[in-house]
């Protein structure tokens, strides 16, 4: 991946503004994350326990860009097959359709790299549950964009500044307004819409919100 420099730089206009989004948004991340920390860590280590059963490793770090297109590795309790990019590829060669989905929206509906227990973790969320420490590390917040690739950056288009001046969020807008039921361009615009809003109270609806969405077992 590209050093924050590579990218294009983030203009005063595109960042978030006030005194929430500038200083109280970090203390509010760490403090709620110290809070249920103690709660959610016997989740995790029973998860990591599960997703070891096959031999591979409990947790995924994925390279994500981050806030001023800083990587950082994204963390998950694993829910894919240990030779998941080996199979992605031979399933988009064999299937053009899966191909094209796979091109525009970096999604699957049938993809033969989950595992049993994965699509339980995938539809409630619970795979994301180590991000917590991206929020304590200050890689992540709770609420902000999608944390999303490299590659995606180009699908923001002018955007891109609006992206990079904000960081990756555990949930947000795209969360819980479709999630993988909506395009590639409605996720954009949903991250625009919550960079023109951050705020205490947005940030304590959505936080709320994703509860539900856990509960539906929308995610993919």
């Amino acid at each position: 991946m590209n050093n924050a420099a590579d990218f294009t730089a983030v203009t005063s206009v595109s960042k978030p503004k006030g005194l929430y989004a500038t200083v109280f948004k970090r203390a509010f991340d760490i403090v709620l994350a110290i809070a249920i920390l103690p709660i959610l860590t016997p989740v995790i280590a029973a998860l990591w326990v599960v997703a070891t059963r096959d031999g591979g490793s409990g947790f995924f770090g994925h390279l994500r860009v981050g806030k001023d297109g800083v990587p950082f590795r994204c963390w998950k309790v694993r829910t894919m097959v240990v030779d998941a990019q080996a199979r992605l590829e031979q399933h988009l060669k064999d299937n053009p359709e899966a191909a094209k989905e796979w091109a525009e929206d970096h999604k699957l509906t049938d993809d033969p790299r989950i595992t049993p227990h994965g699509n339980f973790l995938r539809r409630t969320s619970l795979d994301e549950l180590p991000q917590i420490i991206n929020v304590l590390k200050g890689e992540m917040s709770f609420v902000g964009p999608r944390p999303i690739v490299e590659d995606e950056l180009v699908r923001y288009g002018p955007y891109k500044a609006m992206y990079l001046s904000l960081r990756p969020g555990i949930t947000g807008l795209w969360q819980v307004s479709g999630r993988n039921d909506i395009s590639y361009d409605e996720r954009v615009n949903l991250d625009l819409d919550y960079s023109r809003r951050v705020g205490f109270f947005i940030d304590s609806r959505l936080i709320f919100a994703t509860a539900g969405t856990v509960f539906k077992r929308t995610g993919k």
